[in-house]
């Protein structure tokens, strides 16, 4: 006999035809859903192409400046330890510059965690511009500092005080530059675009390195040690006014734009739907996961690009029996075409993934290192050059995404303090101290090849960090709508979207200040 559908509406008591309490809950009744929320053509950011140049032209000359200081301290380490520490041995001058080198690394998770929380909440391009004018300053400041003759011992305390102004406003430079470029970029170029930070980065590295040498071969030792090592620094100056004038003429990130305007339309952070973590502490607390595997990738990469760039000169020269010129010159060529091969890298990881080309970068630094310092060992032009080269391949491959792969990790709201904590304690703990800890290794040991060992030895865990590393080649930042080059491929993303596996409108900031219930994209019920 067929139920009654009046049942359901009995008096108190009564029973059901399935013979059951009406007052019990029933399954019958399921909750109303919301519809779906669908990606719409005005969601799609559609990326300004003159913008877009001119933010990456702003960028990359404040990381060109600051590896330009990094490539000129680096190169001058022989030559400015009897400035600062006349009265020492060699092995002493040495190991006291590296320790300085060191020191400007750690202060820099301070001026990460600093400047990252202000850069999410003032804006990327006004933290980015001060962080600029802090750096160039300090460097030109070295330029003019006494040596040891006028001032004694206070002279090299002044240096090493300098070096560490110069960390701390170092601290928020990159990872702002990186959050700044990979929220400029469409999605499916980020790889491409992001990797000419370190293009500038390197070419900045060998235009310091280029200039020492030049004054070297016209000045020579004697009077480089005398008054020839401050013009490097000096020329810091009116460089880091011309940077400062381009990093001026750019605008806010249109992704960290969104989320502002978001987060003033509502209390919480209504791009994400989640409220924003409350400083560093809060940072730390919601993102601790990414942070850590960013951190091991970091560490990682950073330790063969310092070893090539930073420690290679010193080595050369203290290990190997190169002039000061020699050690300098044999490292230009190489770093140049690696340079070159950046963007190169970059775009391959628009291609087939961000962690399969940062694979490539722990697998051959493994595979690579031990013959690459074997046959710099030999002592010809032609095997250095050959080990420099074995150096400088895996670095192309890490260096190139760390700029695209590790901003996508964190959503837009706290993407440059995540940034700021993730990369500057990596880089101060393992990249910055490369040089100093593996000189300290050969010093202790006799055994040259320590440094092949260090690099295997970070690298193999690096490579297990990128296995747990999120992919987000061609896919939107974590906070962000999709972004994409013209309006037809937003036109094409929108008609496509049900069928696109890199788009998961579950995780997109839809918009809902227009009277909507807030979960509604999420086929949450009404009212829940």
């Amino acid at each position: 006999m067929p139920t009654d559908r009046s049942s359901n509406h009995s008096p108190a008591g009564a029973k059901s035809a399935r013979g059951t309490d009406p007052a019990a809950p029933t399954a019958a009744k399921k909750p109303r859903l919301l519809p779906r929320r669908r990606l719409k053509e005005s969601d799609v950011n559609v990326v300004d192409q003159p913008m877009l140049k001119k933010a990456l032209g702003g960028t990359i000359v404040g990381n060109t400046m600051e590896w330009y200081d990094v490539g000129v301290f680096g190169y001058l380490i022989t030559t400015m330890g009897p400035v600062f520490l006349p009265e020492s041995d060699p092995t002493t001058q040495n190991l006291f510059l590296l320790g300085t080198f060191a020191a400007t690394f750690i202060a820099r998770p301070l001026g990460g965690v600093i400047f990252g929380w202000l850069g999410d909440k003032v804006g990327r391009q006004k933290i980015l511009a001060t962080t600029l004018m802090i750096m160039a300053a300090s460097t030109f400041a070295v330029g003019l500092l006494p040596g040891y003759a006028q001032i004694g011992l206070w002279a090299a305390a002044l240096l090493v005080l300098l070096k560490v102004i110069q960390g701390f406003s170092t601290g928020g430079e990159y990872a702002g530059a990186t959050t700044f470029v990979s929220e400029y970029a469409a999605d499916k170029r980020r790889g491409f675009f992001a990797s000419f930070l370190d293009l500038g980065s390197y070419m900045g590295f060998a235009i310091g390195a280029a200039l020492v040498s030049v004054l070297q071969l016209t000045l020579g030792q004697a009077t480089m040690e005398d008054w020839g090592w401050r013009i490097p620094f000096l020329i810091a100056g009116p460089l880091g006014l011309i940077a400062v004038y381009f990093r001026s003429k750019i605008e806010e990130s249109p992704q960290f734009q969104a989320t502002l305007d978001a987060q003033e339309a509502n209390a919480k952070n209504a791009s994400e739907g989640t409220p924003t973590a409350k400083g560093p502490v809060g940072i730390v607390k919601a993102y601790w996961r990414p942070i850590i595997v960013a951190m091991v990738v970091v560490a990682a990469a950073n330790t063969a690009g310092y070893a090539l760039t930073s420690y290679m000169p010193t080595y050369l020269t203290d290990a190997k029996g190169y002039d000061e010129l020699h050690g300098t010159l044999l490292t230009i060529p190489v770093l140049v075409v690696m340079s070159l091969c950046i963007p190169l890298t970059g775009r391959l990881s628009d291609r087939i993934g961000r962690r399969p080309v940062l694979w490539i970068g722990a697998v051959s630094t493994i595979v690579l290192a031990v013959p690459a310092f074997l046959l710099i060992g030999i002592g010809a032009v032609w095997s250095t050059l050959a080990g420099l080269a074995l150096v400088a391949f895996p670095v192309t491959f890490y260096v190139a995404n760390l700029a695209s792969a590790l901003p996508a990790q964190f959503p837009t709201s706290s993407r440059y303090g995540a940034m700021g904590i993730a990369y500057n304690f990596a880089v101060a703990i393992f990249g910055g101290t490369t040089p100093f800890i593996v000189e300290l290794l050969i010093k202790s040991t006799g055994n040259d090849m320590m440094p092949a060992y260090y690099l295997m030895a970070t690298s193999l865990v690096g490579a297990v960090a990128i296995y747990f590393l999120k992919e987000s080649a061609n896919r939107p930042l974590p906070g962000s709508m999709p972004s994409v080059d013209t309006q037809a491929e937003a036109k094409e993303l929108v008609e496509t979207q049900d069928q696109n596996p890199l788009i998961n409108l579950d995780e997109l900031p839809f918009d809902t200040q227009d009277g909507t219930d807030p979960h509604a994209h999420r086929g949450v019920p009404a009212g829940a």
